[in-house]
Formats: C-alpha cells, structure tokens, sequence
C-alpha cells in the first residue's frame, strides 16, 4: 500500500514556520511538537523569509480596496435610508399627518 502524502494548510504552514523564525525551539523539537520532518519545517522558513520582500516591493492594494468597499457599503446604507424615508413618507400621507418633503 503506497502511503499519500501529507498536505498541510498555508495557514498551518505560516504557523510552524513563524515559530521556527521567533525560535520558538529548535528544529528538532518543532519537528517533535508538530510531526513533521525538519528539513520539511526548514524549507518553509526558507520560503517565508524568501517571500517577505515580495510583500514589500509590490505595491499595496488594501487602501484602494477599502476605500472601493466603504463607497460601496456607504451606497447600499443611501438605498435603505432612502426606502426607509420613502415609506414612512406613504404612511404619514397615509395617516394624513403631512409627511411631505420638507427638504
């Protein structure tokens, strides 16, 4: 019977190699804590550090992304507000307390 390799979540992976980074133990009691080779444990810390100045040399996005989000979540609060006046409108007509416009 062949055995299936191992696959592990980029979020587990991060983890463990984020503590062998802060040495948090050595390889070896890592590879103990956590069942898995140390060179295997090592190649992720590799490829951390070797990725960390990807982050820093790409432009960041997250300011025009929040910014795209905020106008789209403040759209959407205007069509409630918008409906919600609207039909409080009718209902006041409705009662005859006079809910015209007044803006």
């Amino acid at each position: 019977m062949v055995k299936k390799r191992q696959q592990y979540s980029a979020s587990f992976k991060a983890k463990v190699a984020l503590e062998a980074i802060r040495e948090e133990g050595t390889l070896s009691q890592l590879s103990s804590k956590y069942q898995i080779n140390a060179n295997l444990i090592s190649k992720w810390k590799t490829q951390v550090l070797q990725g960390m100045s990807l982050i820093f040399s790409q432009p960041c996005n997250y300011t025009k992304f929040s910014e795209e989000q905020r106008v789209k979540d403040l759209h959407a609060k205007i069509g409630e507000l918008t409906v919600e006046r609207d039909f409080l409108e009718q209902v006041s007509n409705r009662l005859g307390l006079g809910g015209g416009k007044k803006w």
